[in-house]
This record gives C-alpha cells, structure tokens and sequence, in this order.
C-alpha cells in the first residue's frame, strides 16, 4: 500500500482504465460480519443474471470482527476478491483504493451494511452502461426514492447538507453513498476528501457529465451501528469548504470542454422515472 495514502493520490491518465464489458461492485468493510454475507449473496444472484461479467471487490479496513474471514467464505456465482487494509483506515480512503483495484471500467460503490438495496445496483450500471451516464448516483431525493425510520432531526441535517452543496452541484442527492461511474473520468482530478462524501467529491472535482439519478429506497442500516455523528458533520463542512475553494480557483470560461475540473455551474443532470 503506498505510503502517501489514497487521499490526493492521482489516478492514472489511461484510455484504458479497464474493460467495459466488466462490471467492479466495491464494498468497503468495517466490523460488518453479520450485514455482509447476505448482501453478498444478494448481489452474487442480481448479478449472475445479467448479460455482462462481473466482480465483487470486498476492500476491509483489517476488521477485529472477522469481516474479510466471513466474506472470503462466503460462497458466491460471481467472482469474489477480498483485500485487507493495515495501517490506513476510513471510508472514504477506502473507497478510493477499491476504485484504483478495480479490474473492470464501471464501478459501483456501495455501504455494506443493508441500507442500499442490491436491486438497485442494476439500474445504476445501466444508467453508465447502456445509457451514457459518466456518473449513476442512487438518489433518495428524485422521483420514486425515500428514506425510512429516519427521526426528524436526521432529515432536517440530510436535507441541510444537500442544500449547502446546492452551488456545487444540481444533484438532488449529492451525499449518496452509493454510485455507479466509468472510470476514466477519475483522472481527470486528485481526489482528496474529508469525511466521507465521496460523490460529492467525484462530482465537484472529475466534473461527470452526463450524470443520472436513479431512485432508491435508503433503510436504517439493520445490524451495527450508523456513521452519522457530529463528528463527520464537522469534516463534512471542512469538505464543503475545500470543495468551495476548489470552483473559485479553478472556474473557467463556459463552453471551454466536456469533462475536467473547474467550470462556472453544476453540470445538468438526468432523472430517471421509476416507472421506466
């Protein structure tokens, strides 16, 4: 594991960051040996179904619970890699490891711990897949999607936290935790996060475009604890911050290209009706 960390790292420059005929779901693991194997299972069915190949990336942040020892025996249709972190720990690091060991050009990120339905993973690789999308975001906010069990008061911080990033971006769920994306766009900036928001980062820097919203259903997790907490509300607005920073030093003209960093408004997005 390099020793700079993942955070500021860049990705390669490459016309071929992988084959896009191959699908990478990445699954960042923390102490989640009970929410995970049926999630595996989950997805190893959706995903021996369809008409492309595909992978399921368990990244593990060294888990005292046996996490990566549960997954590894866990027996699945679809190809299974489990890589064990020791030393750097976090999401969001986590996250940008998987994207850089996934073997195939779409990746699908999702939390490991029941609150994002496998059904959904499907739309989201057909959104960048078949329909053009840079960036597939499962949204809670468009047309279709909800949250449930969620008390007022995380509501009222989830609905104040996307209407914060609103300059930054028209996604209507920007701090989704759970996206499909080619990979190519990925060289386009370093990524550096704070916190966890990892979309949101994605969107801001690598600029995605076109970008599709497909509903979902977000669920209390069912096992194990939520990473909501004051804590990451305070890194999330230190992230905010440098993400602000970001557009002002790096606008440009409009109309001066697809793609990149920089630009002077939120790249338009597509939502797709629920029905469809």
């Amino acid at each position: 594991m390099p020793s700079q960390g993942e955070a500021g790292r860049p990705f390669p420059r490459s016309s071929d960051p992988g084959p896009p005929s191959l699908v990478t779901v990445i699954l960042p693991t923390y102490n989640e040996r009970e929410a995970l194997p049926p999630l595996l299972r989950a997805l190893g069915e959706i995903l021996s179904r369809q008409g492309f190949r595909s992978e399921i990336l368990v990244v593990d942040d060294d888990s005292p619970d046996g996490t990566a020892e549960v997954a590894r025996s866990t027996a699945l249709p679809v190809p299974l890699t489990v890589r064990v972190r020791r030393g750097e720990r976090g999401l969001a690091s986590a996250i940008l490891f998987g994207l850089r060991e996934a073997g195939g050009r779409v990746a699908v990120v999702m939390d490991a711990d029941g609150s994002h339905p496998a059904v959904t993973v499907l739309p989201l690789v057909k959104a960048v897949v078949e329909g053009g999308a840079e960036m597939a975001l499962a949204s809670r906010y468009t047309s279709g999607g909800e949250t449930r069990d969620w008390p007022l008061g995380r509501r009222l911080i989830s609905h104040g936290a996307t209407f914060l990033a609103r300059p930054l971006t028209s996604a209507r769920d920007p701090m989704t935790g759970f996206f499909a994306l080619d990979r190519a766009i990925l060289s386009r900036s370093s990524l550096d996060p704070v916190g966890y928001k990892i979309a949101l980062e994605i969107l801001v820097r690598s600029r995605p475009a076109p970008i599709q919203e497909v509903p979902f259903v977000f669920t209390e997790r069912s096992v194990g604890r939520s990473k909501m907490g004051a804590r990451e509300m305070a890194r999330y607005l230190r992230h905010l911050g440098r993400l602000y920073r970001f557009r002002i030093l790096n606008q440009r003209p409009r109309g001066s290209g697809r793609g990149g960093p920089g630009g002077t408004s939120p790249r338009p997005v597509e939502r797709l009706d629920p029905q469809s």
